[in-house]
């Protein structure tokens, strides 16, 4: 592998980061949501519904997952009474996932869990640095799309 710039350095040691951040973060969500018989997924799905149906695929945009990791996890839901399927109105066979009573139940219970923890952690760091760091993570998310839209384009055409 040839040798890194600064610049790329840098930015191999955020991806790598993240990556932790994340695998840390998928555990605590594990750990929040588990007293509601979630998991991190499942609440993820849950949150994307709570503002109200959705098809799987659309779901799957807005976390940015495989539609079939999506499907997968909304129908264990379904099966665990936490959603359901509906009549999507602009698609016959595309049904949208909604949630249950149930399922709105548990996601409030996490939601409650999760502001404490948040709460807990965000206190533990200066306001300025975690502000740095929401701006950084964002603006580095802002560029991988763009990025990945233009190679996506250039592959097209």
């Amino acid at each position: 592998m040839p040798p890194l710039t600064q610049k790329a350095e840098t930015f191999s040691t955020l991806v790598l980061e993240v990556f932790q951040l994340n695998g840390l973060l998928l555990q605590a969500g594990d750990r929040l949501s588990a007293p509601a018989g979630l998991t991190s997924a499942r609440w993820q799905v849950l949150g994307v519904i709570d503002h109200g149906p959705a098809t799987v695929a659309a779901v799957a945009r807005t976390m940015g997952l495989a539609r079939q990791s999506v499907q997968q996890t909304a129908d264990a839901l379904a099966s665990d009474g936490f959603v359901e399927y509906v009549e999507n109105p602009n698609h016959q066979r595309a049904k949208c996932v909604a949630l249950t009573a149930a399922g709105r139940r548990a996601l409030r219970k996490v939601e409650l869990a999760h502001a404490a923890w948040a709460d807990r952690l965000g206190s533990s760091l200066p306001p300025r640095l975690l502000a740095a760091a929401v701006e950084g993570v964002r603006e580095a998310r802002v560029r991988l799309e763009q990025d990945l839209a233009e190679e996506g384009r250039s592959h097209e055409g």
